[in-house]
């Protein structure tokens, strides 16, 4: 019986072998067979179908990954998941499955800064070019591609700016000029967004966040369509990445409860934006809330709803003021992450950033990133409010 996404990641993966609702960890470096026969067919059944969780050693993965592996492809609505110890691992075998050396691909400005020195320092090793495109500007990207353009990268909103992109727009244009496109699709999970149904070759999500959900696991995950999966499949072998499956076990948990928390938040964090948008001191707040807005407007057309993540753009002359109020903060822990049942708040300096070309900051202007996590709204308000008084 086909049944909506809230239900089916209640009830799937469930262990009627060993009776339990959720599957076991099995932890495994070598993968035990009856006879040379069985490894026999167990290898020829991999051969047929490499998504069949026929293992023949443990870094391949156990039933407890294929248990997750299973439950996320039907979420994403993809041929095939890949899952790797952390979210920029995914990033990692995306890109490197696809590009060789004479390649370029082009990179959304507002990107994931590691995300950047990959492509922008580390690749130059493999005489691939990275260029970076004006993530508010579709015609920078047709302006930017070249015969040698092999892949667009998006990551949707943008990092730290949370700048919304017209999704469509550019798969169509990928599509005409036959060039792979992915996606950084962390900030919405497939509960929000189903990239690869929509038309991305590849999607990633850094399983560390909101599949998560309680700030004590890392780990990543590719989904990818037909089209790249032979690429990606053999890179994956040869990478050697793998997840545990004592992470694989608490990400598949926490998915259980993603669309409680995802929707809670999305309340939350409206909540807070509202609050913020009126006050002073806040140039802007970045987070799909204006309806005349560019973004909200792009947002509304491809998400059902939005994460709790957002930025600030805060104005004045004295930097060390800023910095006050975030540390003046009581329901807000500081680190590094987010997707947890907890807010955070960091302060974003340039490393924190990347070298960008196209987020233009005033003088005196700083950028603040809050998570909003599960707390009462008016608590995480009144708490804002009172470290609001710090900005001189």
């Amino acid at each position: 019986m086909k049944t909506n996404l809230r239900t089916f990641i209640k009830h799937s993966a469930k262990d009627f072998h060993n009776q339990s609702v959720n599957p076991p960890v099995v932890r495994a470096s070598t993968i035990i067979f009856k006879n040379l026969q069985d490894i026999e067919k167990a290898e020829n059944k991999y051969s047929k179908d490499p998504r069949s969780g026929n293992f023949n050693y443990g870094r391949q993965g156990t039933s407890t990954t294929f248990a997750l592996q299973k439950i996320l492809q039907e979420m994403e609505q993809c041929y095939k998941v890949y899952l790797t110890p952390t979210g920029f691992g995914a990033v990692f075998l995306a890109i490197l499955s696809l590009v060789e050396p004479g390649d370029e691909i082009l990179v959304t400005d507002s990107v994931y800064s590691p995300t950047r020195l990959l492509t922008q320092d580390y690749l130059k090793k493999f005489k691939v070019k990275s260029i970076f495109y004006d993530p508010k500007n579709f015609n920078d990207i047709k302006n930017k591609i070249s015969n040698k353009t092999k892949l667009i990268f998006v990551e949707n909103p943008g990092s730290n700016t949370f700048e919304f992109q017209d999704l469509k727009k550019i798969i169509s244009l990928a599509k005409k000029r036959k060039i792979y496109t992915a996606i950084d699709n962390t900030w919405g999970t497939p509960y929000l967004i189903q990239p690869i149904k929509l038309g991305f070759d590849m999607s990633i999500v850094s399983a560390t966040k909101y599949y998560s959900g309680h700030s004590d696991v890392m780990g990543g995950t590719l989904a990818v369509n037909k089209k790249v999966f032979k690429l990606v499949e053999s890179t994956n072998r040869v990478t050697g990445q793998r997840l545990s499956p004592d992470d694989a076990y608490l990400i598949l948990r926490g998915i259980r409860t993603l669309d409680v928390r995802m929707d809670k938040h999305h309340s939350n964090a409206l909540k807070i934006a509202k609050f913020l948008a009126k006050q002073k001191k806040v140039v802007k707040v970045f987070y799909p809330l204006k309806k005349n807005s560019q973004s909200y407007k792009l947002w509304k057309k491809y998400y059902t709803g939005a994460s709790g993540l957002m930025g600030l753009r805060i104005k004045s002359k004295n930097k060390p003021s800023v910095k006050n109020f975030v540390n003046s903060l009581k329901l807000f822990g500081y680190g590094y992450s987010w997707g947890g049942f907890e807010s955070l708040a960091l302060y974003q300096n340039q490393r924190q950033l990347g070298a960008r070309s196209y987020t233009n900051l005033n003088k005196d202007e700083h950028i603040i990133r809050l998570h909003i996590g599960l707390e009462d709204p008016s608590d995480i308000i009144n708490d804002l409010k009172q470290a609001l008084k710090k900005i001189k």
